[in-house]
């Protein structure tokens, strides 16, 4: 077993405090008894008892979690059955120009999209709220449980597949029988991923909300051109300790799916 040299692992210590050490300090910064964010006052809880009484700061949050979940699982479904397009169907007309489509999003900045989005909802005289996020953020994050669980597809080995449908099984019983539970893992990994880049947006939902659907991102937006209070501090906390939650146990289940198929 090869071991770090220091550079290596000079690199990888500042590469690591980098990314995770300003995270560490607002969680730190969340316990913190004083008013002002940038003194330390002491250990204290105080701040996550007050964010239960900011009632306006938890229905934000309360809104962004179920326009991640809606929008995540319906990403998540466009995304497998694109995915399963492109990757089963072989060549057929206009997959270049859907393909094209898909990746899209990617590429095309956010501002972009949510003024596309705007107007599209203005012109068909939408009522901004729920719904309209919702699509917004599905805009955004299908293309990206498409190339997840795409890829996934392409590496699968078909052998089973065939052999099913060699013994007489249909498309249908392939699908959910055999191909479903090898990319259960890839799908689980594209809820994930659309999961958090809605639960992090802000730039879509500035264009396509309305009034009452405001989301957290927005929420904190506004009070940071304020000031920062521990009360955000504590809410950031919260919403990285779920998200951390949510990914280790997600895990866990392919860890374990993994295990039982070895």
């Amino acid at each position: 077993m090869n071991r770090l040299r220091a550079p290596h692992l000079l690199a990888l210590v500042f590469g690591i405090a980098f990314l995770y050490l300003p995270i560490l300090v607002l969680v730190l910064y969340s316990f913190n008894a004083s008013r002002l964010v940038t003194v330390w006052g002491g250990f204290s809880t105080r701040w996550y008892a007050a964010l239960l009484q900011n009632q306006a700061l938890l229905d934000a949050a309360w809104l962004s979690l179920k326009v991640a979940l809606v929008s995540a699982s319906l990403a998540t479904i466009l995304g497998l059955l694109s995915a399963l397009a492109l990757a089963r169907f072989g060549r057929f007309a206009g997959r270049t120009l859907f393909a094209g489509m898909i990746a899209a999003p990617l590429v095309m900045p956010e501002v972009i999209t949510g003024l596309a989005l705007l107007l599209l909802f203005v012109g068909l005289d939408a009522e901004r709220g729920f719904w309209t996020v919702t699509i917004a953020h599905v805009t955004l994050t299908a293309c990206f449980a498409t190339i997840v669980i795409q890829a996934r597809l392409v590496m699968l080995d078909r052998s089973l597949e065939e052999a099913a449908q060699d013994l007489g099984a249909t498309p249908l019983r392939v699908f959910l029988a055999i191909t479903l539970p090898m990319i259960a893992p890839a799908i689980l990994a594209g809820w994930l991923l659309a999961f958090t880049l809605s639960l992090d947006d802000l730039v879509l939902a500035s264009f396509t909300s309305g009034p009452g659907s405001t989301t957290l991102p927005m929420r904190i937006y506004s009070s940071v051109r304020l000031g920062v209070t521990p009360e955000i501090n504590a809410a950031s906390t919260l919403i990285i300790a779920l998200v951390a939650t949510v990914v280790v146990l997600a895990s866990l289940l392919i860890k374990r799916d993994a295990l039982s198929r070895t």
